[in-house]
C-alpha cells in the first residue's frame, strides 16, 4: 500500500523566522536523507518574498547578489501567485513535501494551505499563536509543531514532544546554521 504524501505548511507570524527556521530544516532533512534516515524532502516557497530556498546559501557566499535577486523576485500575493502555488502543493508528490507560507493569515494562504496534511507553527509574540493554530484547525491541518521564536534566547528548550511539539527555538537569524539546533 502506497503512503500518501506528506505536505506540510509552516506558517506562523511576520518576521518570526520561518524563513531562517525552514533553511535549517532543509540542512538537517537533507543530512539524514544522505544518512538513509529521512526521505527526501521537497520545498515550495509560497510566499512572494523573494527568499527561494536558496537565498540562505546565496547570502553565504554572495549578500549583495541575494539582496539584488531577492528584490527581483519579491513580487505581489496575487491570487494569480496563490493559485500558481497551489498547483505546485496539489502536485507534490514526494513522501515529505513542505510549504513555506506567508506571515499573513488571508484568503490566498488559505487556499494554498487547504491543499496540505500538516502544519508546523512558528510565532515571534506568544499572542500570535491561538490565530494560527485557529487558521490551521480551519483547514482541518494536523499541527505536529508550536514553536515559540525567542530571538534572544540562549538556548532551544523542548516542552512537550508528544503529541504536538512545543517549546522554543533560538537566534534564528540569516546566517546562523541551526540544522542541528534540539528544536529543528
Amino acid at each position: 500500500m502506497q503512503q500518501l504524501p506528506i505536505k506540510v505548511v509552516l506558517c506562523g507570524s511576520p518576521h518570526s523566522g520561518k524563513s531562517c527556521l525552514r533553511d535549517g530544516l532543509k540542512q538537517a532533512m537533507m543530512s539524514m536523507h544522505r544518512a538513509g534516515k529521512a526521505p527526501y524532502p521537497y520545498f515550495i516557497t509560497a510566499c512572494p518574498d523573494g527568499e527561494g530556498a536558496w537565498f540562505a546559501e546565496t547570502v553565504g557566499n554572495n549578500a549583495a547578489l541575494a539582496q539584488q535577486l531577492k528584490d527581483e523576485y519579491k513580487s505581489k500575493f496575487t491570487l494569480e501567485f496563490a493559485q500558481q502555488k497551489v498547483i505546485q502543493v496539489q502536485n507534490a508528490c514526494l513522501p515529505l513535501n513542505m510549504i513555506d507560507l506567508g506571515g499573513k493569515i488571508d484568503d490566498k494562504n488559505k487556499l494554498i494551505a487547504s491543499y496540505a496534511t500538516h502544519a508546523l507553527i512558528l510565532f515571534g509574540d506568544i499572542t500570535q499563536n491561538n490565530p494560527w493554530r485557529e487558521f490551521c484547525l480551519e483547514l482541518n491541518l494536523q499541527i505536529i509543531d508550536c514553536i515559540y521564536s525567542d530571538y534572544d534566547g540562549v538556548a532551544d528548550r523542548i516542552d512537550s514532544e508528544s503529541p504536538i511539539l512545543t517549546g522554543s527555538v533560538h537566534c534564528l537569524q540569516r546566517g546562523e546554521d541551526v540544522s542541528e539546533s534540539p528544536m529543528v
